[in-house]
């Protein structure tokens, strides 16, 4: 059991890790962006949402055939389609082409969740998918701090789309190795997603929701820390996305305690899971004003870091606590409905961030996403309180 455990874990999150460099290259190259294309503040935050607008649009379709046709061919194909969407990005020749590169790379992003928390739900026995799903999570802040040091590192020495076309290769080889490899579920559910059975389950529907204002404050986090630390805190370019990938490797811790913490502490699993999403979500929104007062680079690490490991780490239980409220055999569509709410919170958040940054101060900006986090975590505390749904869940005790 244990070789067949970490096979599965340790494929699917080299999966996660080789997508998640891809996809949030887009995030490291902000500054780059602004600087190729002569952006505004503004102007950037519409990249980001453009790039979440092809995620979001695509979730529940791929989160269907997820269950149809079963996470490996869906995985196989969306890493290749993600390696293409970086060869467009790295050559778009205008802002508007930039924009529908970024959006198309979106839209192959989108079978990340559906794929891989089906690979963890239908692969991995209970007691131990929490802790599974924690480690597939760290693919995710993992490849987001690795695309950090390579758009950011390789700039200075080659040009800033190598990080880029790097990215692209590893993808095209980890796409053709999981294919081979991977021996995960071949096919899924032959029904329709149930979507009205999910629309009438009240404490997913509040967990959707508050996915909205949760979304809201990771991506923008992650969209705007390296052109923040290098205009406000006054830092290089190669400081700031070192900043960029200390946040993703303390989200990386927080995912994994996390997960760990779900699978071993003691009680109901909707009132334990939720209590430690709600504590993840509280603490964001207290350190989010924290980052707002920082005025050095040895303070904005510090800051960033304390704000990574809660305001990144928070998917993984997120996820968790869905599990405990959904059927297993809605694992795909349940999932892409949470990512579709994580995402649409990208569409608002960072043009909101990047306008008042340009009318205001980043002060009120990083205050405007603790108010989000303050309203997400309202929400979280409705479905701990919520009646839990009647039915097998995806996670059984």
């Amino acid at each position: 059991m244990d070789r067949s455990y970490w096979r599965t874990v340790s494929l699917v999150t080299l999966w996660q890790v080789s997508a998640s460099i891809c996809y949030y290259t887009v995030f490291a190259a902000t500054t780059f962006f602004r600087d190729e294309f002569g952006l505004s503040r503004f102007q950037v935050g519409l990249v980001v949402t453009t790039l979440t607008l092809g995620y979001a649009l695509f979730l529940l379709p791929v989160g269907a055939i997820t269950d149809r046709v079963g996470e490996r061919k869906t995985l196989s194909l969306g890493l290749v389609g993600l390696a293409a969407g970086m060869v467009l990005v790295a050559g778009a020749p205008s802002y508007a082409l930039l924009l529908v590169a970024v959006f198309l790379l979106g839209s192959v992003y989108s079978t990340a969740m559906p794929g891989t928390n089906k690979a963890v739900y239908d692969s991995i026995p209970p007691g131990r998918q929490n802790t599974a799903m924690g480690i597939k999570q760290v693919g995710v802040t993992g490849g987001s701090g690795i695309s950090a040091l390579l758009v950011t590192g390789l700039a200075g020495y080659l040009f800033w789309q190598a990080g880029f076309l790097i990215a692209a290769g590893l993808g095209f080889v980890v796409a053709v190795a999981f294919g081979v490899l991977y021996r995960g579920a071949g096919g899924g559910s032959t029904s329709r997603p149930d979507l009205r059975g999910l629309a009438g389950n009240r404490p997913y529907v509040l967990l959707v929701v508050a996915g909205l204002f949760l979304g809201a404050a990771l991506f923008t986090t992650t969209g705007y820390t390296v052109l923040y630390v290098e205009e406000s805190v006054g830092a290089s370019v190669a400081f700031a996305g070192t900043v960029l990938a200390i946040v993703q490797l303390f989200g990386s811790g927080g995912r994994l305690l996390g997960g760990w913490l779900s699978d071993h502490l003691p009680g109901d699993p909707q009132t334990r899971i939720g209590a430690i999403l709600l504590v993840q979500t509280v603490a964001s929104a207290g350190l989010f004003l924290v980052v707002a007062r920082t005025s050095t680079a040895a303070t904005a690490a510090v800051a960033f870091a304390a704000l990574g490991f809660f305001v990144l780490g928070f998917t993984g239980v997120y996820y968790s606590v869905m599990a405990t409220l959904v059927p297993a055999d809605q694992m795909g569509s349940a999932t892409a409905g949470c990512q579709v709410a994580l995402t649409s919170g990208a569409l608002f958040a960072p043009p909101a961030f990047g306008y008042l940054a340009d009318t205001a101060t980043y002060r009120a900006s990083w205050t405007l996403l603790a108010g989000i986090c303050v309203v997400a975590a309202v929400l979280v505390v409705a479905v701990i309180r919520a009646e839990p749904p009647v039915g097998e869940t995806a996670m059984a005790e």
